[in-house]
């Protein structure tokens, strides 16, 4: 790429907003683009969702905030970036009499990055392309085109999903969001306990003499579907009617709990504690101190302790 065609790329996508297409971690380790394949894996990715949380989510608006051309590659930092920079007025100094002091000196300054990265690698260099050539290569992640936030996130979605929330339909297996979009923000929520004691939160749409539609969450999905029509008619789904491409939010809440370590012992290899809770050692004896008298022993001390 010619110095002309990256100084026109930089000044053509900074400050670009977009409609992001998939999950950006936050954290140093953003995503990578290749042959219009992204990485890390969707697992991965919820993995540093769940340590580092998230920088956007597929229908966010963000914003690319610096373009880096490198030799093979290009670099997109959006929100931010991953690594948090000073303001330009954190690095001016006022002087005095009494010597200087930095001008944004009073300023809280937080080391906590929002945004992420996204790299977009090429094989040998970074070839000769224009703006929208550019724009269509980083379709995976980025959606120039998108009118609004809704539009965004249905794209994202597959085709059964998409057509459930054009027509305002909940179906079973549905996340948060998509009932969101599909139905709006619920007027009325209940959270209680099932037959079996398992928590779950029930989104109520509708009141009497209209259809009513109760939507049970177990997690972050919906388990039931039960709507109340006009005619009285009953109608209970719960047999899941959608599989979501990925789970990467349900998996980033559910962050791997360290195993407890071993409690600390002062056996040695070999000993066994018996059920009085005192060490059997039958091959290691521990002999009567010299001058000690066994019956003087405190009482405290293990009675093997004065065995010869």
């Amino acid at each position: 790429m010619t110095s002309q065609t990256r100084l026109a790329i930089m000044r053509d996508l900074t400050a670009e907003r977009v409609y992001v297409r998939t999950v950006f971690p936050r954290g140093e380790k953003g995503l990578e683009l290749k042959d219009g394949k992204l990485s890390p894996n969707s697992q991965q990715v919820a993995s540093l969702v769940g340590h580092y949380g998230f920088a956007a989510k597929p229908g966010d608006r963000a914003i690319i905030t610096n373009v880096v051309v490198k030799e093979k590659s290009i670099l997109f930092e959006i929100n931010g970036g991953s690594k948090k920079h000073e303001k330009w007025y954190q690095h001016l100094e006022i002087g005095g009499a009494n010597g200087t002091a930095p001008v944004g000196a009073g300023a809280p300054k937080s080391l906590e990055a929002n945004g992420s990265t996204l790299t977009l690698e090429f094989d040998k260099y970074v070839p000769e392309m224009t703006g929208q050539q550019l724009r269509a290569t980083l379709a995976p992640a980025f959606d120039f085109k998108a009118l609004t936030e809704a539009e965004a996130y249905q794209k994202t979605l597959p085709p059964k999903i998409q057509e459930a929330i054009k027509d305002h339909q909940v179906l079973v297996g549905m996340d948060r969001d998509m009932v969101v979009y599909a139905k709006g923000r619920p007027p009325q929520k209940v959270r209680d306990k099932d037959d079996k004691g398992v928590d779950y939160e029930e989104w109520i749409y509708g009141s009497p003499p209209e259809e009513v539609e109760f939507v049970r969450f177990q997690g972050t999905v919906v388990s039931r579907l039960e709507i109340m029509t006009v005619d009285g008619e009953k109608i209970v789904r719960t047999q899941k009617e959608v599989d979501l491409p990925s789970q990467e939010t349900e998996v980033a809440q559910k962050k791997t709990e360290p195993k407890p370590g071993n409690a600390p012992t002062l056996r040695r290899p070999g000993e066994e504690v018996e059920s009085g809770g005192t060490i059997s050692s039958p091959n290691m004896p521990y002999p009567t101190p010299t001058g000690t008298d066994p019956g003087n022993l405190p009482e405290n001390m293990p009675h093997w302790l004065g065995t010869n």
